[in-house]
C-alpha cells in the first residue's frame, strides 16, 4: 500500500487470502498444488493501488501437457466419468456450491483485490451467482437424456445417447473472474467431462481457490485442473493441444480468431463468448426515472468492463437533454474507491495500466472527433492516483461513425445519441459487427415486441438491463461469438450425440 492510499481504510484480509497472497499454493494439476515446470512466475497486481499482490506460476506448454494428460487419464479411466453415478456427480457439484457460499468472503476479497471491483458486489453478487450456477447444474447429471427414434428401416431399433465431449479447455476472462469461470466449469463437469482451466493472467486467484474446493467437494483428482500463465503461452498451448476435445472461451474477438485457427489441428469444438457494443434505446414514452437509472448502470455497471455494456445510448430527441442531465447528476454522485475500501465505493478502477491508457485514448479520440464530454473524461488523482481510476464519462454529440461509437472500449464511457424516427434507430442500433446484447425502454407493448424481434442480438432486455440466470441461455450473434452458455443450451455445448442401431 502506498503512502497516498493510507488515508483510505481497508477491510482486513481473511487469513486464507493472506495465505494465497503469500504464495502458499500454485497451479492445480492432477489434484496437486504445483509450480510451473520452468519455475517461472508472473506478477498479479492490485489495480486499486498498482501494488504487487503476489507471484503466480507462469505455466507454459509443458504444464499444459501435464494438465491435459491428467485430465485425459481422469476421463478415460477415472471414477468421475466411468464409476460415479449421475447422483454422485450431482452431490459433488451441490457440495461445491455450498463451499463457495461458505467461502464467500474469501472469494469476494480475492476478486476485489485481483480485479479491483468493490468487495460488496464481488461477494454478494458475483460469488452468490456462482454458487447458484453450480446448484442449477448440479441438477443436470440425471437429466441428460437421449431418445428412441421411430426409424423406417424394418427390423431395426434406433436410440441416441448424449455423452461427454472429453477433455475441455476453458479460458475465462478477468472482468468477472469467479462468475464467468463458473459459467463454463459447472456445465462441463455436470456433463461428465474433465477440464483444464486457464484463468485470465490478471485475475487468477479465485479460480485457484475454486479448484481447491472442488477436491474438498469430492470431485476426483485430475478432473479439475488449473494452469496459470499468459495467453500467448499457456492459452495458446491449450487451444492448440491435440489432446483437448473442446475449447470454451470468453474474451475478445481478436483472440477468438487466433483460437479458431489454432483449433484446426484436431478440429476441436469451440464455443466463443466475445465482445459487444450494445445499443440501448430510450423511447419518448419511457418511464424516465427507471430509464435514466437503468441506462446509467447498463453502461457503468462493473465500471463498463462488461461485454454487455450498454455503451451506445440512443435517446428520443424530445427527451434527450433531460436524460443526459439525469445521467450527469448520477455520475456526479458516484463514489469511486479501492475494491477493499470500507467506505463501500460504487465503482473501482479499470483492470490495469494498459486498459487505463486504452480508455483515456478513446475519450480523447471522441473529443477530437467532435464529441463533447458532459461528465468525467479524466484519470482520477489525489489518494486514488496510484490506482487505475477513470471518472465515469458521458459523451454527447457522438456520431455513429466515430470510433467511440463503433469499437468496444471496455471501460466507463457512455455515448449518447438522439434519434427521431423508429425505423431509423432500429437500423442504427443494428449497424454494428457485434450482436451480444441490446435493450429498450418503452411503455408501448407493440414497440417492445417489434424491437425484440428485430434487434440482432443474443439477448434483448426490455425495461431492464443485465439480468441473467443459470437457467436462461446467454451468447452472441455475428462477431460476438457462437454457442450459448447457461441453461439447457450449455449442456449441449459439453455433450455429443451418439446414435445406436440394434438389429
Amino acid at each position: 500500500m502506498t503512502a497516498a492510499m493510507e488515508t483510505i481504510a481497508m477491510h482486513p484480509l481473511h487469513p486464507r487470502v493472506r495465505q494465497l497472497l503469500a504464495g502458499r499454493g500454485g497451479m492445480i494439476i492432477d489434484g496437486e498444488h504445483v509450480e510451473a515446470a520452468s519455475g517461472a512466475t508472473f506478477e498479479t497486481r492490485n489495480p486499486s493501488t498498482g501494488a504487487l499482490l503476489t507471484n503466480v506460476p507462469a505455466g507454459d506448454s509443458t504444464d499444459v501437457d501435464r494438465a491435459v494428460a491428467a485430465a485425459r487419464r481422469a476421463f478415460e479411466g477415472g471414477p468421475w466419468t466411468n464409476v460415479m453415478t449421475p447422483d454422485d456427480r450431482s452431490r459433488a457439484l451441490w457440495r461445491l456450491a455450498e463451499l463457495i457460499g461458505r467461502d464467500a468472503e474469501i472469494f469476494g476479497q480475492l476478486d476485489a483485490l485481483d480485479n479491483g471491483k468493490p468487495l460488496a458486489g464481488a461477494r454478494d453478487v458475483d460469488v452468490a451467482y456462482s454458487a447458484r450456477h453450480f446448484r442449477y447444474f448440479a441438477g443436470w447429471p440425471s437429466k441428460i437424456e437421449g431418445a428412441t427414434i421411430p426409424v423406417s428401416v424394418p427390423g431395426r431399433f434406433n436410440l441416441t445417447v448424449r455423452e461427454p465431449v472429453g477433455v475441455c479447455g476453458l479460458i475465462s476472462p478477468w472482468n468477472y473472474p469467479l462468475l464467468m469461470a463458473s459459467w463454463k466449469i459447472a456445465p462441463a463437469l455436470a456433463a461428465g467431462n474433465t477440464i483444464v482451466v486457464k484463468p485470465a493472467e490478471q485475475t487468477p486467484l479465485s479460480c485457484l481457490h475454486l479448484a481447491s474446493l472442488a477436491l474438498e467437494a469430492g470431485i476426483p483428482r485430475g478432473v479439475f485442473n488449473v494452469v496459470t500463465g499468459m495467453g500467448e503461452t499457456a492459452g495458446a498451448a491449450l487451444t492448440e493441444h491435440l489432446g483437448v476435445d473442446k475449447i470454451g472461451f470468453t474474451g475478445s474477438s481478436e483472440v477468438a480468431r487466433l483460437i479458431v485457427r489454432a483449433s484446426a489441428g484436431n478440429l476441436k469444438r469451440l464455443s466463443l463468448e466475445l465482445g459487444g457494443k450494445a445499443a440501448n434505446i430510450v423511447f419518448a414514452d419511457a418511464d424516465l426515472d427507471r430509464a435514466i437509472s437503468g441506462a446509467f448502470w447498463a453502461c457503468f455497471g462493473n465500471n463498463g468492463q462488461s461485454c454487455t455494456s450498454g455503451a451506445r445510448l440512443y435517446v428520443h430527441h424530445s427527451i434527450h437533454d433531460r436524460v443526459v442531465d439525469g445521467l450527469v447528476a448520477m455520475a456526479a454522485a458516484l463514489k469511486l474507491g479501492p475494491g477493499m475500501a470500507m467506505a463501500a465505493p460504487d465503482l473501482g478502477p479499470v483492470i490495469d495500466e494498459a486498459q487505463l491508457a486504452k480508455v483515456l485514448g478513446y475519450i480523447e479520440s471522441g473529443r477530437r472527433s467532435g464529441a463533447t464530454i458532459a461528465a468525467g473524461g479524466q484519470r482520477l488523482g489525489g489518494p486514488l492516483r496510484p490506482g487505475f481510476f477513470v471518472a465515469p464519462t458521458i459523451m454527447t454529440g457522438v456520431k455513429d461513425e466515430m470510433d467511440i461509437a463503433r469499437e468496444e472500449i471496455f471501460g466507463p464511457v457512455l455515448c449518447t445519441m438522439p434519434f427521431s424516427d423508429v425505423d431509423e434507430v432500429l437500423a442504427r442500433a443494428n449497424n454494428t459487427p457485434f450482436g451480444l446484447a441490446a435493450g429498450l425502454w418503452t411503455r408501448d407493448l407493440d414497440t417492445a415486441r417489434r424491437f425484440a424481434g428485430k434487434l440482432r442480438a443474443g439477448t434483448v432486455w426490455i425495461n431492464t438491463w443485465g439480468d441473467t440466470d443459470a437457467a436462461s441461455p446467454f451468447g452472441g450473434m455475428r462477431q460476438s461469438g457462437y454457442g450459448r452458455e447457461m441453461g439447457r443450451e450449455a449442456i449441449d455445448l459439453y455433450t455429443q450425440t451418439k446414435s445406436i442401431w440394434i438389429g
